[in-house]
């Protein structure tokens, strides 16, 4: 049996009719997409519903829990899981640390509290690469004169994504550039997510889970607010504190790495959290695979079948 980890995906990388191939062809994922849409009153095997952008969370999150419920059946043992912002829940859920009742209506509500509270607080996000954290340092508080200016994802060692209002994110911006960094790019984002602009959000979402039932995950999830396991007695407060704090995406990995892995697969929708892995950890041979559609599985498939042969 294959030791291996899970990556899964938030959000940033969606496209257009996610997991429709799945739904044709892999039994599995067909009925845990007709459970979800049960549940949420939406038929999301419909390219128009998962399309939709008021879903846009819940697709993403269906799409890896659908491909995590194929996965069961495989080869393969997961070890521990770790997602990325809104894939903490997709994590959870796997994990059984939420029901996916309550885990997708939970999820449903919390969209609804981050667009709510972006409309209130609009924000933007930059992603700075390659920069010191002396210059990102110096140039957030000199931008903090102008406006606001948050960190709100450490990616890689390499990469921070920082979240504030115009002002202070467009200041920060030429600050940096100015001080030669030559990476400095804009994130399509409204919200301010990982950041105090998320206050209100946080708040609700705390008093929407009080009543929420949560058990101990039966597969280790490490959260990227507290860079530890999610335990039955912290889910709630940490799911409620991670809208305004930073992501420690490269402190997660390094957690991930230290116990034997004999792979690591990113599921869901792109390769951006199997690419922040490949420029973190320190085994740079680690086979670290993508699943997100028909083609992607059987690549993953094909290697769990060598493995067993072997």
């Amino acid at each position: 049996m294959v030791k291996a980890a899970y990556l899964f995906s938030g959000q940033g990388q969606q496209f257009e009719g996610m997991g429709m191939d799945l739904y044709q062809t892999e039994p599995a994922y067909r009925a845990l997409v007709d459970e979800a849409s049960q549940i949420l009153g939406q038929n999301f095997a419909k390219q128009d519903v998962i399309d939709n952008e008021e879903n846009l969370q819940l697709s993403i999150v269906i799409l890896s829990l659908g491909i995590a419920r194929i996965l069961s059946s495989e080869k393969i043992a997961p070890q521990k899981f770790l997602g990325l912002s809104l894939g903490e829940y997709s994590a959870l859920i796997a994990a059984n640390g939420f029901s996916i009742d309550e885990g997708l209506k939970v999820l449903e509500d919390r969209s609804k509290y981050m667009a709510e509270a972006g409309k209130l607080n609009p924000g933007q996000m930059v992603a700075v690469l390659n920069a010191s954290d002396d210059v990102m340092n110096e140039a957030m508080h000199a931008a903090r004169e102008f406006g606001k200016v948050y960190p709100a994802n450490y990616n890689t060692p390499k990469q921070t994504v920082f979240g504030g209002d115009a002002a202070g994110i467009n200041k920060f911006s030429a600050l940096l550039k100015a001080a030669g960094v030559k990476r400095v790019v804009p994130i399509k984002m409204s919200v301010a997510s990982h950041t105090p602009f998320m206050q209100m959000a946080s708040d609700n979402l705390k008093t929407r889970l009080e009543n929420v039932t949560v058990a101990q995950p039966n597969v280790p999830v490490i959260s990227n607010t507290i860079k530890t396991e999610f335990t039955k007695a912290n889910i709630k407060q940490t799911l409620a504190d991670q809208l305004v704090n930073p992501t420690y995406f490269t402190d997660c990995l390094a957690v991930i790495e230290a116990d034997p892995i004999d792979c690591l697969v990113e599921i869901g929708p792109g390769k951006a959290l199997s690419g922040f892995a490949k420029k973190t950890l320190k085994n740079k041979d680690l086979p670290i695979f993508n699943v997100y559609d028909v083609e992607t599985l059987q690549k993953l498939r094909n290697y769990l079948s060598k493995q067993e042969a072997n």
